[in-house]
């Protein structure tokens, strides 16, 4: 991100190139697929910029896991709300925003649970506790507005089969791994709203 001569600099504008560059770089690439030196080459920054901005790379890594997990949360509100005020609908929705994204054909698997994994202790893993439970609070409330008598636990489920259909969309190339987790998820659904009382 080289700035011409003369230019000012302006950092909310350095940092979010920065974290635009990493996000794309340390996906395809992992956390440990590359250093400090070649992270800020390919990226076109020093390593003072970086430094400067993120205090280290594991703080760039956490900042580029918190990003990506505003991002997704913001991509999963947006399909539900579009889905209209229908739970089951709602809930169709996440899992067909699922397929699509397991479609792209850059998909590499979750970024934030894939950083997890490879770090267990630190940043990653609290990152993607995190964005776990923004999940499974999304998915509580659709069980909660389908009538699901222990909407927590239904919750749990469902998040799952989402976490389980994108890591066998990406390690086993499952193409239908969204779809079939979509209609266990469906049917869990049914089955959890609260039978009326007689």
């Amino acid at each position: 991100m080289p700035v011409a001569k003369g230019a000012t600099l302006d950092p909310a504008q350095t940092r979010a190139g920065i974290l635009r560059a990493a996000t794309r770089l340390l996906y395809q690439r992992g956390l440990d697929g590359i250093g400090v030196a070649e992270l800020c080459s390919t990226i076109g920054v020093s390593k003072e910029t970086l430094y400067r901005h993120f205090g280290s790379k594991d703080g760039l890594v956490q900042a580029v896991l918190e990003a990506r997990s505003d991002s997704i949360l913001r991509w999963l509100h947006d399909a539900v709300t579009a889905a209209g005020e229908e739970p089951i609908d709602q809930l169709a929705a996440v899992f067909d925003a699922l397929g699509r994204w397991h479609d792209e054909p850059t998909f590499r698997g979750c970024a934030i649970l894939n950083a997890a994994a490879q770090h267990h202790d630190g940043p990653a893993n609290a990152v993607a506790r995190q964005h776990l439970d923004r999940q499974l609070d999304l998915l509580t409330g659709i069980a909660r507005r389908a009538g699901a008598a222990d909407a927590v636990s239904v919750a749990k489920q469902m998040l799952a089969l989402r976490v389980g259909a994108t890591v066998l969309a990406d390690h086993h190339a499952d193409a239908d791994a969204a779809r079939l987790a979509k209609q266990a998820a469906l049917a869990l659904l049914q089955s959890a709203r609260a039978t009326p009382a007689a």
